[in-house]
């Protein structure tokens, strides 16, 4: 057979092959650009309209842009809130994943699956954000409430949720116990995964100290599933807003701790100002492209040398 009929065989194989690929990966390709794609391009367009979702679409140019930056007090009070919470809720979230997951990995198996259970029944608990309903409650039978007045620390109960000086740190620390979902166990498999061999032939090449062999070995090879839970990390603390409305209400008090999910909600959906809507999504949507890149460029750190 000559070299040019292999050749046709070749490029037939392979078209085929592409176009199997093609035809398989089309339904998932559409829904992802009707339901995914599209509506982030709409948004941006209209971000530079005026609509009200009745009358015909003005074009205002970044009128919707200039009255966020120098007109919305709201919003700059609930982008102060996000970036709050998600700087000490995001970062902070992921950091203990990993840790417990690397912790509870040097167990044996039967106590790291207890283990492993034990800190993801969060993520499978429906009804969470009841139990600290209870436990912050305003009046004296919520059980922190009435734990102080009975040791003597405070004479009146605190309302928690409304109080500004606590309520955006006990719903970190909410967010934070939350976080123990799908970055944790992926972390268990990422660390379960890393191969023994690594470690010896690192212990050959003169890494005598844990830490060493953290930074070096474990999270290099973990690298994939450390920026996919860093992913889900960034996709959780930004689009929070169930979490406020339920414990706290909107607006909360003095906006303390509305976010830009719960304002962008309002907005929309209360006043039908879907192009200022649409203009905050943009705003939300480059605050997570950049937390993205940042996580990105840090990870490519890892394994570098320290010296």
């Amino acid at each position: 057979m000559s070299n040019s009929t292999l050749t046709k065989k070749k490029k037939n194989i392979s078209l085929s092959e592409k176009s199997a690929f093609m035809l398989i990966t089309f339904p998932f390709a559409s829904l992802f650009f009707v339901f995914n794609i599209l509506p982030v391009l709409a948004s941006i367009v209209l971000s530079f309209f005026d609509y009200d979702m009745v009358s015909n679409p003005i074009f205002i140019g970044v009128e919707n842009y200039a009255r966020m930056f120098a007109a919305d007090d709201t919003f700059l009070k609930v982008l102060g809130n996000t970036l709050k919470f998600s700087i000490v809720a995001g970062p902070g979230g992921f950091i203990l994943a990993f840790v417990l997951a690397w912790m509870i990995n040097e167990f044996s198996k039967p106590v790291r699956v207890v283990l492993t259970f034990i800190f993801y029944a969060p993520a499978l608990v429906g009804n969470a954000y009841f139990i600290w309903t209870v436990l912050f409650s305003g009046d004296s039978l919520g059980y922190l409430n009435n734990l102080l007045i009975s040791f003597g620390f405070i004479s009146e109960p605190i309302n928690w949720f409304q109080n500004t000086s606590y309520n955006m740190t006990i719903l970190i620390i909410i967010q934070l116990w939350m976080s123990m979902g799908v970055t944790f166990l992926s972390n268990i498999a990422g660390l379960q995964n890393v191969s023994d061999e690594m470690y010896e032939a690192g212990a050959i090449d003169g890494i005598k100290t844990r830490w060493h062999e953290l930074w070096y070995i474990t999270l290099p090879s973990m690298k994939s599933i450390l920026l996919f839970g860093a992913v889900m990390q960034i996709q959780s603390v930004f689009s929070v807003s169930g979490l406020m409305q339920t414990l706290v209400g909107y607006p909360s008090v003095n906006n303390s701790v509305d976010t830009l999910v719960s304002y962008i909600s309002d907005i929309g959906t209360a006043r039908y100002e879907m192009g200022y809507a649409s203009a905050l999504s943009v705003i939300l949507f480059l605050l997570v492209l950049a937390f993205r890149f940042g996580i990105g460029a840090f990870l490519n750190l890892i394994g570098k040398s320290d010296s």
